[in-house]
């Protein structure tokens, strides 16, 4: 039987998320009784706060376990909306904003509301390994705007202008960035607007999951200017910022036309969001990140992580890494290593590497041809600073091996 021909032509076309299948092979190897350290997985390896925690508890007890409203409940709503304006000084009524299953699937809303066959959606240059897949499930077109290294992993004012055509949608990009850890500035953000304010037609999609890991400065929206605040569906969750990953609790803010084909779509496939997630989540979003000793604690570690792996990686020849200000990754350059071999195995490009590391350092890593980028490869330091160095050991053993 040729499954291929029973299989819709939608789901050929989406490729397994390489987080996922680095994940998957991983775990196999410590099936066999190999000893892994997994950088690849994009989880806080913290526990979520304890009142967030008593909050769902008393919600099972209260018996709030019955259909929530589509769209989330009312009391989450509003303290989205709130959180909006106390954190980011953005307004939004409590009608703007859809509660979803994890910011992945405020995300798939979006695209399936206002992507038709044949739109394009820029993506910059590292990109979570999702949105090109996403685009496509929507019936959309990928369309890449790539980044180095050099630029700190971020495009211009210049490389957006070039890229944006009649058939252009939207453009979606997350800052701070998942996988390179990079941050946009005001400035750069602004720059990025006034591109966009002169192209109407296409959509803004920023996602702003790691809103709360952010090491210098404050955060920064592209919402906050007027110019283009019409046309932005802000992507946010608790998955990050409280370590919430297990909840699944996302949430966006748009036009109100735009939150109303959200709410349409959601309440046809999957309804309204787990009721004791919710109240979970309600209890996250309303304390305010100066207040909490948990987010606090977690962003002392990552930055100490970060830089215990930043210090480490740049003293290994032919690794460039950059120095992130943000989320829980570094995303170096290791180019230097294609056409290598250590006599058996010839590296050809980031994946080769990745298994290469795997199979000979039993490091679990991601490669940068998933997000974009084939000349790196992704670390996650959401793991702690014995296995990070015991991580950078191994490989620099590996590494040392190849000629």
């Amino acid at each position: 039987m040729d499954t291929k021909q029973i299989l819709s032509k939608r789901v050929q076309s989406v490729c397994e998320s390489a987080t996922l299948e680095m994940t998957r092979k991983s775990r196999e190897l410590r099936d066999q009784g190999i000893d892994v350290i997994t950088l690849s997985i994009g989880e806080p390896d913290f526990n979520t706060p304890e009142d967030v925690k008593q909050a769902a508890i008393q919600a099972i007890n209260n018996n709030n376990t019955h259909y929530p409203p589509v769209p989330g409940i009312p009391e989450l709503r509003k303290a989205i909306a709130d959180k909006l304006l106390r954190d980011n000084n953005l307004v939004y009524k409590p009608s703007q904003i859809i509660v979803s299953a994890g910011a992945k699937q405020s995300i798939m809303n979006a695209f399936f509301s206002l992507i038709n066959d044949g739109d394009e959606v820029l993506i910059p240059a590292p990109f979570w390994v999702s949105y090109p897949e996403m685009v496509k499930m929507a019936g959309g077109v990928p369309v890449i705007i790539q980044s180095t290294v050099e630029q700190d992993f971020k495009i211009s004012a210049d490389q957006l202008t070039r890229a944006i055509t009649p058939k252009t949608k939207a453009f979606i990009f997350s800052s701070p960035c998942n996988p390179s850890g990079s941050v946009y500035s005001k400035d750069e953000l602004e720059s990025l607007a006034k591109v966009l304010a002169k192209n109407k037609h296409v959509f803004i999609f920023s996602d702003e999951i790691y809103e709360y890991i952010h090491f210098e400065g404050k955060h920064e929206s592209i919402a906050q200017f007027p110019e283009v605040f019409e046309n932005i569906i802000l992507i946010n969750g608790l998955s990050k910022g409280f370590a919430m990953t297990g909840w699944r609790v996302g949430y966006m803010a748009a036009p109100q036309y735009i939150a109303d084909a959200c709410n349409t779509f959601q309440g046809q496939y999957t309804s309204g969001t787990c009721t004791i997630s919710q109240a979970a989540a309600l209890k996250a979003v309303t304390t305010n990140p100066d207040d909490s000793i948990e987010l606090k604690d977690m962003l002392s570690q990552f930055l100490e992580r970060r830089n215990l792996l930043y210090d480490r990686l740049k003293k290994i020849k032919g690794v460039i890494p950059n120095l992130p200000t943000g989320a829980f990754y570094l995303f170096p350059d290791i180019s230097y290593y294609f056409g290598k071999t250590d006599g058996t195995t010839m590296v050809r490009n980031s994946y080769d590497l990745c298994l290469y590391l795997l199979a000979n350092a039993h490091v679990a890593l991601v490669s940068g041809d998933a997000f974009g980028c084939d000349n790196c490869i992704r670390f996650s330091y959401a793991t702690s600073k014995e296995l990070i160095g015991e991580a950078v050991d191994r490989i620099e053993k590996a590494l040392g091996l190849l000629h």
